[in-house]
């Protein structure tokens, strides 16, 4: 659905605006991203959000901008800013759900409380049953006694709700049994469909036409006007009807670029019946990982791992586990209500648990993906073969799109994936935290060339303007420390004995670790993004801890269990012996974990797709999961730096990152200036006695170089009489300028850098 009509960013550059960094903050560094080489400047939701948002993505108001962030006035200072510069402006939209936690913020749902069934907002929302039941309380029997009642306003602490017409007299409690909605105890069945397990985020129905219309109209209207050139759209996954969602969307801004936040399993695509130029890239994120990741080290990995645990790690039972824990606790009203949908149906709710348990993908789009809803069942039926008359009975509803059983189970699936796999089983299991990425498959340790060329291949064939991406708001950690860990796969075995002096430090110092798999996240985590300051190690740690729920959770936290693993971050960085001894692991990988970085964004760069730098990532970037990804950028150095580098400035490999500003700039330039370049894919092989340690490929009238386990290239003398075979033609290096033709030694062409970017003359 791709036409000529339509812009196509060369790249896109993420910018995460809130309080702190508004629309006319993100104006003032539009020249600094255009110099850089940015196609796109590509925000994060600009709508009117809950009161203190730091993201954006709890939509309060879906009619105006932002005013925290300057409105509309400021929103027009953006696009002029953009406009000015000569780059796209693409949007981050939110369809699937609205912000609810402070209900005065929110018209509709503000309405819906007060009117109830007779709002005409009522229809926008995914309502169970009335009274609405928000789950709120406090978990005591008495916790409707802290209500008050003022003027028109139902207050619980300092949260207030409207009172219906009316219903003003009377003690607090019995004016809260005359509305239209029932606060109940935060841990009851909620009485609308939300994202994922959070309630303050209430789903919203797309599918319905005035619906749509009324929560796009405003940033339709900026598609209409010229002002955005690009839509990001998060979460399909919770839509009714994704394709049709997307069709809709479509017909209003035909000549827009479209990515969806769709995370595809190993070997999955996206239904070739979705109007859109592709994904959000995590399915390459995870390719460009694999193939900078040792195989190797796998076999010493999972038995360092299994002597931590005492436990040999099934991936795939844990997943299962890991999903029926969360379809039957924390999303267990999400599950009560699909077996409501089935009432006839004996044990319907196991059966149905198990089906969620099952699904090897986020969700099917019937009837595109039934094969995976087959596979589900399939394996329910294994697993369980107790349910086999009721998943017999399931299965011909389940295969109906139309039956609304089958619509809530598609919705239903992917929040069980995500919260079963990417928000627990990545907790739990610590093999090697280099795995462990949105979209990855922490089962799979690394990718060989040929399967790596061959899914860039397949990249340009399929989704060749979809988006690419190393790191995002919702990365569990940066590209750069993920490259930095890879280096990793290639020491296992002084890894390993690293893990038990630093276990034993840590215990020597009055700190044992109380987790054996959470101390290998732990010294995994310090030694990827050291140095780092203790209030990010803690909040890290403690969303980990919480996330895993084996001995914590955010709603029953173990204060004595978390009190001692916070010691071992303490000690980690207050013990001169274990301070000393990460230091020392952490300076040893430092220098791989670089060459790694520098690989991975200039692969990214340069393979099929339109990629993605997300905010502050041309220089290194050793963030962490959310909120710690969301931490100021400093602008000015960087655009200092590339002055720098344009007066003619090679900066070496060190820890200004300087060089990795060089790579992300001249090639996101190539990609502005030359686009057509960027087109076509073809492996290159090189030969020599270090061959396997070379990623090539050539493109239209240019050609990636970039160098994988640099450990292993270190000991086996570097590069010796490798050659790389260029296509016909005279070749310049983007990055030093130095010209080369024919079958040039790696050692002359990665003297300077372990990257490089040909251009033919």
């Amino acid at each position: 659905m791709l036409h000529d009509a339509m812009l196509i960013p060369t790249s896109t550059y993420r910018l995460q605006l809130n309080a702190e960094f508004t629309f006319a903050d993100a104006a003032a560094v539009v020249p600094y991203l255009a110099s850089l080489g940015a196609g796109a400047v590509y925000t994060s939701p600009l709508l009117a959000a809950m009161p203190g948002s730091q993201h954006g993505y709890d939509v309060a108001d879906p009619s105006r901008a932002s005013g925290v962030l300057g409105g509309e006035v400021g929103r027009q200072t953006l696009v002029a800013a953009v406009r000015k510069h000569e780059l796209a402006l693409v949007v981050d939209i939110v369809p699937n759900h609205v912000g609810v936690a402070e209900p005065q913020a929110n018209p509709a749902w503000w309405d819906v409380l007060r009117h109830g069934p007779s709002s005409r907002f009522a229809r926008w929302f995914d309502i169970t049953g009335w009274p609405l039941r928000l789950p709120l309380l406090a978990d005591s029997p008495d916790a409707l006694s802290d209500l008050r009642v003022d003027g028109d306003l139902l207050w619980y602490y300092e949260r207030a709700f409207p009172l219906a017409p009316g219903t003003a007299g009377g003690t607090p409690q019995e004016v809260h049994e005359a509305q239209h909605y029932r606060l109940v105890s935060w841990r009851a069945d909620v009485g609308y469909r939300r994202f994922f397990a959070i309630s303050d985020l209430a789903a919203v129905r797309v599918e319905d036409p005035e619906v749509f219309d009324a929560t796009h109209r405003e940033v339709l209207r900026w598609v209409a006007d010229g002002d955005v050139d690009g839509l990001r759209i998060d979460h399909p996954d919770g839509l009714t009807d994704p394709k049709d969602y997307l069709h809709r969307l479509r017909a209003y801004a035909p000549d827009t670029w479209i990515v969806v936040e769709k995370i595809l399993e190993p070997g999955e695509e996206l239904p070739r019946s979705w109007p859109v130029a592709g994904s959000t890239g995590y399915d390459a994120l995870a390719e460009v990982d694999g193939v900078l990741i040792d195989p190797a080290g796998a076999e010493v990995f999972t038995t360092l791992d299994t002597e931590l645990t005492g436990v040999q790690t099934s991936w795939p039972q844990l997943v299962h586990d890991c999903k029926l824990d969360v379809a039957t606790g924390m999303l267990g009203s999400e599950l009560r209500r699909l077996a409501r949908l089935a009432p006839s149906i004996p044990d319907g709710t196991d059966a149905l648990a198990e089906v969620l348990a099952c699904f090897p993908v986020y969700r099917s789009y019937l009837p595109d993906g039934v094969e995976y809803l087959d596979e589900a069942l399939a394996a329910a039926q294994r697993r369980r073969a107790d349910l086999g008359a009721a998943l017999a009975a399931l299965s011909s509803r389940l295969h109906e799109p139309r039956d609304e059983l089958a619509i809530r189970l598609q919705q239903t699936s992917g929040a069980v994936m995500a919260k079963g796999v990417e928000d627990t089983a990545y907790y739990r299991w610590t093999r090697f935290l280099a795995l462990n990425e949105v979209g990855g498959d922490p089962d799979r340790f690394g990718l060989d060339l040929d399967d790596f060329h061959a899914a860039m291949a397949h990249r340009e064939q399929v989704a060749p303007h979809g988006m690419t991406t190393l790191s995002t708001h919702d990365t569990k950690r940066s590209a750069d420390v993920r490259a930095r860990l890879a280096v990793l796969s290639e020491l296992p075995d002084w890894w390993a004995s690293t893990v038990r002096e630093f276990t034993g430090l840590a215990e020597a110092a009055g700190a044992p670790v109380p987790d054996a798999a959470l101390g290998h996240l732990l010294w995994q985590t310090v030694v990827g993004a050291w140095p780092l300051s203790p209030e990010r190690l803690h909040a890290y740690l403690e969303k980990a801890m919480r996330e895993a729920r084996t001995q914590t959770t955010w709603t029953d936290p173990d204060e004595a269990f978390e009190t001692a693993m916070h010691a071992v971050a303490d000690a980690t960085l207050d013990d001169s012996q274990l301070r000393s001894a990460v230091a020392t692991a952490a300076a040893r990988i430092i220098p791989a974990g670089w060459s790694n970085s520098l690989s991975a964004v200039l692969i990214q760069l340069a393979m099929p797709g339109v990629p993605d730098t997300y905010q502050g990532g041309e220089l290194w970037d050793l963030s962490l999961v959310d909120p710690d990804n969301r931490r100021p950028v400093d602008f000015t150095a960087r655009a200092d730096l590339l002055a720098q580098i344009d007066q003619g400035w090679l900066p070496d490999v060190d820890a200004s990152g300087a060089a990795k500003l060089l790579v992300v700039s001249r090639t996101l330039r190539t990609r502005r200036d030359q686009p057509d370049r960027f087109t076509g894919y073809l492996a290159l092989r090189a030969t020599g006695p270090a061959a396997s340690h070379a990623v090539a490929f050539a493109r239209n009238g240019l050609v990636a170089v970039a160098t994988r386990l640099p450990v292993g290239l270190t000991g086996c003398g570097g590069w010796g009489e490798t050659v790389l075979a260029l296509p016909e033609g005279s070749w310049t290096s983007a990055f030093t300028g130095a010209a080369v033709s024919g079958d040039v030694p790696l050692a002359e062409l990665l003297a300077r850098y372990p990257v490089a970017l040909l251009i033919a003359d």
